[in-house]
This record gives structure tokens, C-alpha cells and sequence, in this order.
């Protein structure tokens, strides 16, 4: 049966590109992947994705919330899983009981993760977060030994991992970069000294990944760059990464108005002849912006958003297309024909990054997983072809 006799609006994710992507970094870092998965797994599905990042070589997933860990637990991931930020106290004995590391940058955090891990009955793996520039969460560098010290002597705890976060890895030759990293390798050097280097040291993001190989270090943790997106418009992907993620809808009417005629909410778009108007199910609950200009693909050609976007539903103009009838494929990301939109082209039309075009995909778009156009491997049965919201 044809995706559009079953759903209004979808995403087709290629979990084998995922894979691929994956391969790729690990090739060109040299050292082991933490696949990052957080937000939904950037809009692709986390349990999906993390799954596809294992298969091409992750040794470790990484999050951002509890609730992203306990997710992957649930659904029976059991891989080495890092909770990068902040966790609400009253959620650590769950954290530990279920093997999540844990991120820490201040006394009071480490204190807190020894008496969960005490409660639980099992140690609480750590890993300390060093401030080197970014200005986010961290300890700063001149508290960071102190700190690795209390962790080595507190009870119910393990000094797992030290990293940090570079703020301007996608902008080449940056200075900031290099002193975040000098900064990092002073401080990694003292750590030695005092033997308190713990097994795992990371820093690369997506872009220091590909572009910065001496930051490499026991792990990388990319993000964007798995999903086959562009870490910043000024450092394109190297060959061979590809993108997961389409997104299509249906055109569910087709209809010829008069000239005058408004078209949607406040009557912004004014027919100026005869022109023909196609209705899509698809609106800004869904992910399209509200007020921002649009473009889709149908019968493989460019057709413009007219109108303003409503929440279930958005308009377009469909005289470049005559031969357009309900029923047809609307692309809004993705290729059609020779024609291709990219989600790094939303976000310039939007004003925005891709990261949040892809993370802002609306949890009640269908999720449809293939494998190179072919369903999931058989090998994971239970991984399904679809993800419906909530799942």
C-alpha cells in the first residue's frame, strides 16, 4: 500500500545511512563513537537511531535528559549510555540503577550521585565536565583536579570519564578552538601527573570530529553529522555521508480560484487570476513555521507555500504543476525527480540551523524506518517499520 493511503504527512528514515555515517566518523577520527541521541534522536527516533549508530560501530550512546536514558533502557538497549546534563535529584537512584553515567562538575554533584549510588547498592560511574570556553555547564579547569580528587575518594562512585565541549568546532581554523583545547590538555596533563586520568577522555562534538583529529582522544561524541546533516554552513560534509531523514505529505485537494480570492488566515496571499490551490495536511503543530517562507516539491518541481501556515494545514500554489491531483507525494524535505530541499535550505529560509528544523519535527508525524528501501533487517525483529507517537 502506498504511504500516502496511509498517512497524512511521514518521515522515511534510512537507518542504513545512520550506519554509514556512523562508519564514516569512526574511519576518519580513529577512535571509539559515542553516538549521540538526544532530542528524539535529533527527530529521527532515538531507539532507532542508537540502534543504527551500534550497528555501524558505536561503542557508547549519549543523551540529555533521563528521560532519553530510561527510553533506551526500556526498550532494551543496554550499551554504555552517558547522561550528559543535568539530572533532577530525585531521579539519580534510577539513573544508577539502570547503568546511565553520570555528568558531574561540582562538589554537591558528586556528593549527591555517592549517596544515591549508596541507597542503590552499586557504584555511580562519573564523568567529570570541564568548562574550557563554552560557558555551559562545567567545572573551570583550575577546580577540575580538586574535584577529580574528591571523586576518587568518594565512596560508591567511579571517576569514568573526563570532557569537555568546544563552542566554535564548526568554524575552521578558530582560534577559540585551540585554546579550549590547550586548556583541555593542560589540564588532562596534571590529571597524569597525579594519577587521576580516568578510562575515558572526550571532547569532539560533530565537527571537531571530522575537522579537528587531534581532539580525537579515547572517544568522539557526534551528533548532527550521523544523521547526515551539516554541522555549520561554512564546513560542508565530507564524501560519503548522506542524509537520513525525508519528509512527504499528500495533497488531499485541489481546487481553481478566482482572482481576489484570499487564501487562509487574514487573507495575506490574494489570488491575482485564475490559479490553482492545493491543500496540504500538514501544519506548524507539525513543524512548518508559522510566517516563514515555504517552498515544496510535487510532480518534481518547486511549488510556493501561499497563504499562512495553519496549524493542521498549509496551502500551495499549484499552477507550475497542472497536472497535480489529490492523492500526489508533497516533499518538504527530501528529493522528487531531479529536484532536491534540503533541511540545511529550511533553515535558511527559516532564519534558523538544521538542528532545529529536524528537532522540531512534531512527535505526531509517523516515523517509517527502511533499510536502503527495504524494510529493517530481519535479524531485528524488534525494531518496526514504524514509530507512531508516544512510542
Amino acid at each position: 500500500m502506498q504511504r500516502s493511503a496511509q498517512y497524512a504527512t511521514w518521515l522515511e528514515i534510512d537507518l542504513s545511512a545512520i550506519e554509514s555515517n556512523v562508519r564514516l566518523v569512526q574511519q576518519r577520527s580513529g577512535t571509539a563513537v559515542m553516538a549521540v541521541v538526544k532530542a528524539d534522536g535529533y527527530g529521527h527516533g532515538a531507539v532507532q537511531a542508537a540502534r543504527a549508530a551500534l550497528r555501524g560501530g558505536a561503542s557508547w550512546c549519549a543523551v540529555a535528559r533521563i528521560e532519553e536514558a530510561l527510553e533506551l533502557r526500556n526498550a532494551g538497549l543496554d550499551c554504555p549510555l552517558l547522561l550528559l546534563g543535568y539530572i533532577p535529584a530525585g531521579m539519580l537512584e534510577h539513573a544508577i540503577a539502570r547503568d546511565v553515567s553520570l555528568t558531574v562538575w561540582d562538589s554537591q554533584g558528586v556528593q549527591a550521585a555517592s549517596e544515591a549510588a549508596r541507597r542503590v547498592g552499586r557504584s555511580a560511574r562519573l564523568h567529570l565536565k570541564v568548562d574550557t570556553g563554552m560557558s555551559r555547564l562545567g567545572a573551570q579547569p583550575e577546580q577540575a583536579v580538586s574535584l577529580a580528587q574528591e571523586i576518587v575518594h568518594q565512596p560508591n562512585v567511579s571517576f569514568e570519564g573526563l570532557f569537555t565541549h568546544f563552542a566554535r568546532a564548526d568554524e575552521a581554523h578558530s582560534s577559540v578552538s585551540d585554546i579550549q583545547e590547550t586548556l583541555f590538555r593542560d589540564l588532562l596533563a596534571k590529571l597524569e601527573r597525579a594519577g587521576l586520568r580516568p578510562s575515558l577522555v572526550h571532547a569532539a562534538n560533530s565537527a571537531a570530529s571530522l575537522f579537528r583529529p587531534g581532539a580525537a582522544f579515547d572517544l568522539v561524541r557526534p551528533g548532527i553529522v550521523i544523521y547526515g546533516l551539516e554541522v555549520s554552513p561554512t564546513q560542508p560534509l565530507p564524501p560519503g555521508f548522506r542524509p537520513a531523514l525525508a519528509w512527504k505529505a499528500v495533497l488531499s485537494q485541489v481546487k481553481v480560484l478566482p482572482p481576489g480570492r484570499g487564501v487562509s488566515y487574514g487573507h495575506e496571499y490574494v489570488t491575482t487570476a485564475y490559479e490553482r490551490i492545493g491543500t496540504v495536511p500538514l501544519g506548524y503543530a507539525d513543524g512548518i513555521r508559522w510566517g516563514r517562507p515555504n517552498e515544496v516539491l510535487i510532480a518534481g518541481r518547486r511549488v510556493p507555500v501561499v497563504g499562512r501556515v495553519c496549524m493542521d494545514q498549509l496551502m500551495v500554489q499549484l499552477d507550475a504543476v497542472p497536472e497535480a491531483r489529490p492523492g500526489d507525494e508533497v516533499v518538504l524535505i527530501g528529493s522528487q525527480g531531479e529536484e532536491r530541499i534540503s533541511a540545511e535550505e529550511v533553515a535558511r529560509r527559516w532564519g534558523t540551523i538544521n538542528y532545529e528544523v529536524v528537532v522540531g519535527i512534531g512527535r505526531r508525524v509517523p516515523r517509517l524506518y527502511h533499510w536502503q528501501g527495504e524494510s529493517p533487517p530481519e535479524a531485528l525483529p524488534d525494531e518496526a517499520s514504524e514509530s507512531k507517537p508516544g512510542d
